[in-house]
């Protein structure tokens, strides 16, 4: 009898454990999503901004899995994991397991702001990229047909947080404000479309080291960015942002970007979760339980390096989903290895020749670090076919500083049998 194990969750986690798992013949492996695909999610600010197709970030599971003879997969959304009875149920089926692996990742964090769950745009998937880009360009052509009586919100675009997310959106708006919608508008001044970051803290990008958070901040003034430090945003209604300090700015566009959350699943173990993460042993194992565990952003693993938990990175995700592979393939728990976070550094993109990386021994910013920053995640883009597409588009915005993936695709508003 083969050893069954259910993972849930196709993102950085899932699918590297998966990945790893694939043709052992001693295992059968389902993968349950409700997605029908991998998001490579570093780029979603690129398909938010038309820069890439989302085709050319997203890997459909059953092309990935096509070959493979020991892996399944199926769509569905899961609602309840039943724990005493090795179950999981899903929106359209039950699934049963001997080893259940939690690899749900997060979601965005509006901090419990309903109102700005509601109006702002968040971007955690492809399908969000695409609203966020409709939604913008959307705006480009009201302000057209409206010139001078255009609402003052729709001049303004509102990035809230200043992470790697909200900078790298910040200057890819910055750049198609200055190199592309004067080409596509060229009756319109662009001089008063404002792109504004709002950032809590006293520089972007906090979580890396000085000379980047000031290269990143010269970057951003440079690109025409308004960055608004030490602000904290507590409301939105549709038309206006306020913020804690008694400012505001009227904006029909914010892109929230301020933190996630843990996507936890309704009603399992909330008893051992700490910030929506369920709380996991060094094996990945979630507490109270030898059967189940948890890896990538949804497991709170606490280790003498990280007593808070590790940070919700991909490389943490992709080396916990390798790491828990190759505890599956021994013999006896007894020789499973411990999870430890090796640190390779991390890095953000500010506009053309303007990024910055940190790794562990060294430093550095400009166009070297641009370089950098592309070639490593090209190299991380699952299949060759992707890769090209995404270097020729790529290719082609560097060399003419333009795109030809503006593309406007919303649900028609009318019955599609109307004439």
């Amino acid at each position: 009898m083969r050893e069954k194990i259910v993972i849930i969750g196709g993102g950085f986690a899932g699918l590297q454990l998966a990945r790893n798992l694939n043709n052992q013949g001693k295992y059968k492996v389902m993968v349950i999503d409700k997605m029908n695909h991998h998001m490579f999610q570093p780029l979603f600010y690129q398909v938010a901004t038309g820069r890439i197709e989302p085709s050319n970030i997203s890997f459909p599971f059953r092309k990935i899995f096509q070959k493979s003879k020991n892996i399944q997969f199926r769509m569905t959304e899961v609602k309840k994991i039943i724990p005493s009875e090795n179950k999981v149920i899903g929106e359209d089926g039950v699934f049963t397991y001997d080893k259940l692996v939690i690899a749900t990742g997060c979601k965005t964090n509006f901090f419990g702001n309903q109102k700005m769950q509601n109006l702002a745009l968040g971007m955690k998937n492809t399908q969000e990229a695409i609203t966020i880009r409709n939604h913008i360009l959307m705006t480009f052509e009201k302000m057209i047909i409206e010139r001078k009586a255009s609402d003052d919100g729709n001049w303004n675009l509102v990035i809230v947080g200043s992470g790697p997310t909200g900078v790298e959106l910040a200057g890819a708006f910055s750049e198609m404000k200055t190199n592309i919608l004067p080409r596509d508008y060229p009756r319109m001044n662009f001089s008063d479309l404002n792109i504004v970051l709002i950032s809590a803290g006293e520089t972007p990008l906090e979580t890396m080291s000085q000379e980047s958070q000031e290269a990143a901040e010269k970057y951003l003034v440079q690109l025409g960015v308004k960055f608004m430090k030490n602000e904290r945003v507590i409301d939105y209604d549709g038309e206006t942002i306020f913020m804690q300090s008694g400012n505001s700015i009227p904006t029909n566009n914010v892109i929230w970007a301020a933190g996630v959350t843990g996507n936890i699943i309704d009603d399992f173990n909330k008893e051992n979760t700490i910030r929506n993460r369920y709380v996991v042993d060094r094996f990945n194992k979630v507490k109270g339980y030898d059967n189940i565990f948890a890896i990538g952003d949804i497991a709170y693993m606490e280790t003498p390096k990280y007593p808070q938990a590790h940070p919700q990175l991909a490389n943490v995700a992709i080396n916990q989903g390798k790491n828990l592979a190759r505890n599956f393939k021994k013999d006896s728990e007894k020789d499973w290895t411990e999870y430890e976070y090796i640190d390779r550094g991390s890095m953000a993109t500010i506009g053309k020749h303007r990024a910055v990386v940190d790794l562990p021994k060294f430093k550095f910013q400009g166009f070297l670090a641009w370089y950098f920053w592309m070639f490593l995640h090209l190299m991380l883009i699952l299949s060759v076919r992707n890769k090209l597409a995404i270097f020729f588009n790529w290719m082609w915005s560097y060399i003419n500083k333009d795109s030809s993936l503006r593309l406007i695709i919303a649900p028609s508003k009318k019955n599609p049998t109307e004439q």
